[in-house]
């Protein structure tokens, strides 16, 4: 075999061996691990009350703050405050219901800490209703919500647990 110049070149430069610093390597792992840590414990879990069941649903996205309107079977509650029946909701003809509208109005104009005012600003309603609730009484309740400025509705649900398809 030849020994040209390039073949003693490669020859050279294969048996040197590259040594590599793994600190900071390690450095950037260590970090990547603490961050994961503090970051996936911020999950909040809103407590509907125990008379109340919800419907189900694969929502994956985090709830915010924003101003409660419960709704059992029986009674409806802004903020835990009973404000009116669902069989008075049910009579009335009426699009709106007075009483909620001037809960929601009495809760824009009594803001006490930073955390009210957030809640008050954000324009935000989340209806937890019962699920032997009628759909009447719950879109006169989110109408009354966008009468009064309350643009964002949403309704809270119970998360069901994602399938999984089995491979056999």
């Amino acid at each position: 075999m030849r020994n040209t110049r390039r073949i003693k070149r490669m020859a050279r430069n294969r048996t040197k061996i590259a040594k590599m610093n793994l600190t900071s390597l390690m450095d950037v792992f260590t970090i990547l691990v603490f961050f994961l840590l503090v970051n996936s414990g911020s999950v909040e879990i809103m407590d509907a009350p125990k008379n109340m069941t919800l419907p189900e649903s694969r929502v994956e996205s985090k709830p915010r703050e924003t101003v409660v309107i419960f709704v059992s079977p029986d009674q409806v509650l802004v903020q835990g405050r009973a404000v009116t029946n669902v069989a008075d909701i049910l009579e009335s003809e009426a699009a709106t219901i007075e009483p909620i509208a001037a809960e929601l109005a009495l809760l824009k104009e009594n803001i006490v800490g930073l955390n009210t005012a957030l809640v008050a600003e954000s324009q935000e309603v989340t209806v937890l209703a019962d699920k032997s609730v009628p759909f009447v009484v719950v879109r006169k309740i989110m109408s009354t919500c966008t009468d009064q400025g309350y643009e964002n509705v949403s309704l809270a649900v119970t998360q069901k647990e994602s399938r999984v398809a089995a491979a056999y």
